[in-house]
């Protein structure tokens, strides 16, 4: 019986398991990139909540009386 010793058997020299760590870890780091810049699943982003509020506001979803009270309310 003959052996077939060539690249694909040892996967890589035997450091296919190497390579398929560093396939994984590369996916989750893009994964995680592109979470991340979503600003979704608990990142924070660069809005403020009167930020928030004022956006609200000027996209009509509340009126100046909502936005006072809730703006009070934040700020106590």
């Amino acid at each position: 019986m003959m052996h077939q010793y060539g690249m694909m058997n040892y996967g890589y020299f035997g450091l296919g398991w190497l390579f398929q760590i560093l396939i994984l870890v590369v996916f989750f780091l893009i994964i995680w990139w592109m979470v991340k810049s979503s600003g979704s699943f608990g990142f924070k982003t660069n809005e403020s909540a009167v930020d928030i509020l004022k956006k609200r506001l000027a996209s009509g979803e509340i009126d100046t009386k909502e936005f006072e009270r809730l703006k009070k309310e934040i700020e106590k």
